[in-house]
């Protein structure tokens, strides 16, 4: 793997991270490049709740295994139904994902401003389930309120990167999760399954 040069040359970056699945390979470049990330972590769009804390328990107990800072941003769950329910019936990768995104990068890029980090970026993009210009937007958006620290939009996915993140999936033997996380996207992805003669989705069962 090369080594990256973060925005400013910054050594510290605080790192959105919505899952241990897609921050894996992240984190590992990150350290190769001699850039320490700190996670932060905020997804109040995860449902239901025991399928939220099992995803937090993942990233945790990697982010305590490589010895990286994370902090916990709380759930939060109705504020973010509040504001997305307008879009309940958009397809995935449509309206409401760019909203989620929103949400969840404003609140990242707060906590910078209020704690002097100069660079932010997210895990969100690394997923082929993602709409990475849409993640890449929502970075740009957020950041822009705030002129002294920058959204590092880096395409975390070139380079080997999904490889990498499923082969250290495996490794690890982290939680699969089987669908993107919100409450909707759990309702059409069982509706797929219905569709297609499938059994429905089993929450916190299923591991790489």
């Amino acid at each position: 793997m090369k080594k990256l040069i973060a925005p400013q040359n910054e050594k510290r970056v605080l790192l959105h991270c919505c899952c241990a699945p897609c921050a894996g390979a992240i984190i590992e470049l990150m350290h190769l490049s001699d850039i320490k990330p700190t996670v932060f972590f905020y997804n109040p769009n995860i449902q239901p709740k025991g399928e939220y804390l099992r995803r937090k328990e993942e990233i945790v107990n990697y982010a305590q295994k490589k010895n990286i800072d994370f902090l916990d941003a709380d759930y939060d769950a109705f504020r973010w139904l509040k504001s997305v329910e307008e879009f309940s019936q958009e397809p995935e990768r449509g309206k409401r994902c760019e909203r989620c995104f929103d949400i969840r990068l404003e609140k990242t890029v707060s906590y910078a401003d209020q704690n002097n980090f100069k660079v932010f970026t997210t895990t969100l993009g690394v997923s082929r389930w993602k709409d990475l210009d849409q993640v890449i937007s929502s970075g740009m958006r957020a950041s822009m309120k705030y002129p002294n620290i920058f959204y590092w939009d880096y395409n975390w996915r070139k380079d080997g990167g999904s490889q990498r993140m499923y082969e250290l999936a495996k490794q690890e033997k982290f939680y699969k999760q089987e669908y993107c996380g919100c409450a909707f996207s759990l309702r059409d992805a069982n509706r797929f399954r219905q569709s297609q003669s499938q059994p429905l989705i089993e929450v916190g069962k299923n591991t790489y």
